[in-house]
């Protein structure tokens, strides 16, 4: 390989990671809007508006995700992430203008199916890039971008909310995801490992490629361990979206904060989430004795002993609130980001990992679209800390399905 080509890959690897670093992290501007302005809209239209509507995006967004990742092996990533992103915008901007129950669950029920496109896509779009004995390290980096997204889209939206009303807390994110769509449709490129076509090519490599990646999408269906892993991620998505939908709700209506400092103190969750996956995303890779599904196992046996303290400890003082929560936040992303990243590119590669990731995910966020129902029902009655105890318990199942797979070994060619 001449010193151009090096040059030329080297620049494409750090675009290609710059490129979804920023896509997924956009990705939040889509969601979090909901949750800083869900009791601002209840007070205005009334408690009923919104009942709903965070089970009717979750499960568009389950749905969506097998999808999803049969679509991102099968079309590339590029036009999966950026088609999917001018769709949420869209759907972001319609729910900003609505006023009815019927718009809020339509428009975002669209945008859960435009949401599910932002994992797959560009865990496909990483692995494409990424070579297999770096995964761990480089995922865990690379899954910085949704919790930064998470703290930046909350911080954005309450922002928004407080100078302009509940309304800008939805155009306002519209306009970045579209901006951020396009560039990524125009800027994204197949990387090395994507064994791609191109225009030279002729039939019988058409279709041979084509060929090759229906068997790898068959592998990767064929595979238990890409099942263990989806239920595991069942409890950890049920855990993070009900944080994700209700942190500061409970933080408003439980322990007084107001809705400005809800939002910006829940951003504590996502920060912890950004050292969890880095330190756990290189420690899979550093220490190979035990294997990815070993260390999720370690952080989520934390994470129960984490909600604990929080349940005990979290009104006391806002200090001790954002701080435990932040632990919480460590905790859950590092065995998240492990799983639902590195975890599925080991288990269909370059050319499988759409749709590796879609199943994972898909798995997983049927425990998501549960988080209403479990955080309504339970916080009613059993109170807040009967619901973080419930997290205990999910924390500890999570850990639980994954014993089949803790003999597993990460791919390293």
């Amino acid at each position: 390989m001449s010193v151009e080509t090096k040059q030329a890959a080297f620049r494409g690897r750090y675009l290609a990671f710059g490129l979804t670093w920023l896509s997924y992290a956009t990705y939040y501007f889509g969601r979090k809007g909901i949750s800083v302005s869900k009791k601002t809209i209840a007070s205005q239209l009334g408690e009923g508006v919104l009942v709903g509507v965070d089970t009717v995006y979750l499960a568009a967004y389950a749905i969506g995700q097998a999808i999803s990742g049969y679509w991102g092996d099968r079309i590339g990533a590029a036009r999966l992430i950026g088609f999917g992103m001018l769709l949420s915008a869209g759907c972001c901007a319609a729910f900003g203008a609505g006023s009815l129950a019927v718009i809020f669950l339509i428009a975002f029920g669209v945008n859960g199916l435009a949401q599910s496109t932002g994992w797959p896509g560009n865990v496909k779009a990483m692995a494409e890039w990424t070579p297999p004995a770096e995964r761990g390290a480089v995922m865990g980096i690379w899954a910085t971008c949704y919790q930064a997204g998470g703290i930046a889209a909350t911080a954005f939206a309450a922002i928004m909310l407080r100078q302009y009303g509940w309304r800008a807390a939805f155009w306002g994110p519209a306009l970045v995801l579209l901006v951020v769509g396009v560039l990524v449709i125009v800027l994204l490129k197949p990387g090395p490992l994507a064994g791609s076509i191109s225009r030279t090519s002729t039939a019988e490599e058409i279709a041979a490629h084509r060929e090759e990646r229906k068997l790898a999408q068959r592998h990767v269906l064929r595979q238990p361990i890409v099942y263990f892993y989806g239920a595991s991620y069942f409890f950890i998505k049920l855990i993070r979206y009900s944080l994700l939908f209700w942190l500061p709700y409970y933080l408003e209506t439980s322990l007084g904060y107001s809705s400005y400092w809800a939002g910006m103190a829940s951003t504590s969750f996502d920060a912890g989430g950004i050292l969890g996956t880095i330190a756990l995303g290189w420690v899979s890779d550093r220490y190979r004795g035990l294997s990815r599904s070993a260390w999720s196992v370690l952080s989520l046996l934390g994470l129960a002993v984490a909600l604990v303290m929080y349940a005990q400890l979290g009104g006391i003082h806002p200090f001790v609130n954002v701080t435990v929560m932040a632990l919480v936040g460590a905790l859950l992303f590092g065995p998240d980001a492990l799983l639902s990243g590195a975890g599925a590119q080991d288990a269909g590669g370059a050319r499988g990992a759409a749709i590796a990731a879609g199943t994972i995910n898909a798995i997983g966020s049927l425990g998501a679209v549960l988080q209403e129902l479990v955080t309504r029902t339970v916080s009613k009655r059993f109170g807040w800390n009967g619901l973080f105890y419930a997290f205990v318990g999910f924390a500890l199942l999570a850990a639980l399905t994954l014993v089949p797979t803790l003999l597993h070994r990460q791919k390293t060619a």
